[in-house]
């Protein structure tokens, strides 16, 4: 069994990587680049300033992934005295010279139509891109991550130490982040910044922020806290202490100075609502869980009474949610709640840590997978109704309840077991139509809006990640009936037998 698990999970990461990789190639080589800029704020308020708008496109380029850029300036920066002040000129024969140097290899030297200067660009192959996505997806921290030659005498080392909290925590000295293991009060209470997913930057929506940020960190207006800091400074500040990360010392201000007694003073702010992530998972097992409870007892009361009347109304049911448009039915049953029960129609008015805030979605999102579980549940139980097992069983003089609970539910709740794995796991997409009628802020408008913007990165981040745990819900799911049924068997028995 070990055996067949390992190969499934080594066929999985094959498959994400396929799916993923093929994404980055279209993306890549399909789009045309300036599509980028289509909704970039920044971008079109340059109006008609031609050599900023020139300078501002190549460096989102380059920091998109799509290509090297140099400007005559950083071309001309190994120079040194009147050398280097005549290459910085416009139309100089020195900055010909770099010119053709930068050209020999293989960069393309374009001149900026207002100051003359020159400008270089190496366009990356889609190779490249894709190998710089992958060597870059996992990052370890160490102590020589840090660069800053403003502060040569960094010491660098791992030691044990305690927080500001006075816990024991793994620390470190020259790596990206001071607190590489640390405790708190937040499930999972272990938390760990050794080893860190690098997903890209986002861009042109939310802009600069790492991907990761976007999907995992916290929303809404900062909240602040009591803190003392190292210098024992105490105040009311909004900052997330576990979270500091290095800070270049020319960056560095009178109030990091005040606060902080070296450069970690880079942090994260507690924020007033959960992250997208987060709120999006509530919503999706919480409402899988409601949609369970309702639709189990009903389905197998219906295989119970068959051709009955309970029976005929509950296909009725059924039939209506298939047939019904979840639009449609999304803005009715916010109508109703609204009007007959003073429920919010928007996330919004009540905010995330209000109870009445969830109750319209989380219903409407769990009578939306009713109707599929009850035909299911409904059509397992009456298939197994005409087993011999079954037969058998009432020979024996067991009652109609008994012969369901115990018998015929064991075997039919099989199937639906194996979808429920990939149920949860894919909770983490969101709800792209619930989350946009009650404007909540999920993951479910994240991957449409990241289309519509050309959010390159964004996209093949999320590509990666709903490719992953799709597949390997279905894993899961396999593994789940072989524990509720051991007659079942993923691997070959001896003799070739299965």
């Amino acid at each position: 069994m070990r055996r067949y698990i390992f190969g499934r999970v080594i066929r999985s990461i094959i498959s994400i990587f396929l799916v993923t990789t093929i994404a980055i190639v279209m993306i890549q080589t399909l789009l045309p680049r300036d599509l980028v800029f289509k909704v970039d704020q920044t971008y079109i308020k340059l109006g008609g300033k031609i050599d900023e708008k020139t300078r501002y496109k190549y460096i989102k380029w380059e920091s998109i992934g799509y290509l090297d850029f140099v400007e005559q300036k950083d071309m001309c920066s190994a120079l040194e005295g009147s050398e280097l002040a005549k290459c910085i000129e416009a139309g100089s024969a020195e900055s010909k010279k770099i010119a053709d140097e930068y050209k020999a290899k293989g960069y393309t030297i374009e001149t900026y139509k207002g100051s003359g200067l020159l400008y270089a660009f190496k366009d990356k192959p889609v190779t490249t891109i894709v190998l710089d996505f992958y060597k870059n997806l996992i990052t370890i921290d160490n102590p020589w991550a840090v660069k800053d030659p403003q502060n040569p005498d960094l010491e660098r080392k791992v030691y044990v130490g305690t927080d500001f909290n006075g816990l024991p925590a793994i620390m470190c000295s020259g790596c990206e982040n001071k607190y590489l293991f640390y405790v708190d009060s937040n499930f999972p209470f272990l938390h760990q910044n050794l080893i860190e997913l690098d997903l890209g930057t986002s861009y042109p929506t939310f802009d600069g922020q790492s991907i990761i940020d976007v999907i995992s960190s916290e929303q809404g207006t900062t909240v602040n806290k009591e803190v003392t800091f190292e210098t024992g400074t105490t105040s009311k500040s909004p900052l997330q202490l576990h979270s500091c990360r290095y800070k270049a010392t020319s960056t560095l201000d009178r109030m990091d100075t005040q606060k902080f007694n070296d450069n970690y003073a880079n942090c994260a702010s507690y924020k007033s609502d959960p992250s997208m992530m987060s709120i999006s998972m509530t919503f999706g097992i919480l409402s899988l869980i409601l949609a369970y409870i309702i639709s189990l007892p009903f389905g197998i009361f219906m295989a119970s009474k068959k051709g009955k009347f309970v029976d005929k109304m509950g296909i009725v049911y059924i039939n209506f949610m298939i047939a019904v448009p979840s639009l449609a039915f999304i803005y009715f049953g916010r109508l109703i709640g609204t009007t007959f029960f003073g429920l919010p129609d928007k996330f919004p008015v009540l905010g995330s840590h209000n109870f009445l805030s969830y109750v319209l979605p989380l219903i409407i999102l769990a009578l939306l997978n009713t109707s599929g579980l009850m035909i299911w549940i409904r059509r397992y139980m009456i298939d197994q109704s005409s087993a011999d097992y079954v037969k058998f069983a009432r020979a024996k003089g067991l009652s109609q309840n008994e012969i369901f609970i115990k018998h015929i539910l064991r075997n039919a709740i099989i199937p639906i077991a194996q979808g429920l794995p990939a149920s949860i796991v894919l909770t983490i997409s969101g709800a792209v139509i619930t989350e946009t009628v009650f404007a909540i802020p999920g993951m479910g408008k994240l991957l449409p809006d990241a289309i519509k913007a050309y959010n390159n990165n964004l996209i093949i981040a999320l590509t990666l990640i709903f490719t992953s745990v799709s597949i390997f819900a279905v894993l899961f799911g396999d593994l789940l009936i072989t524990w509720l049924d051991p007659r079942i068997q993923l691997t070959e028995k001896e003799g070739g037998a299965k």
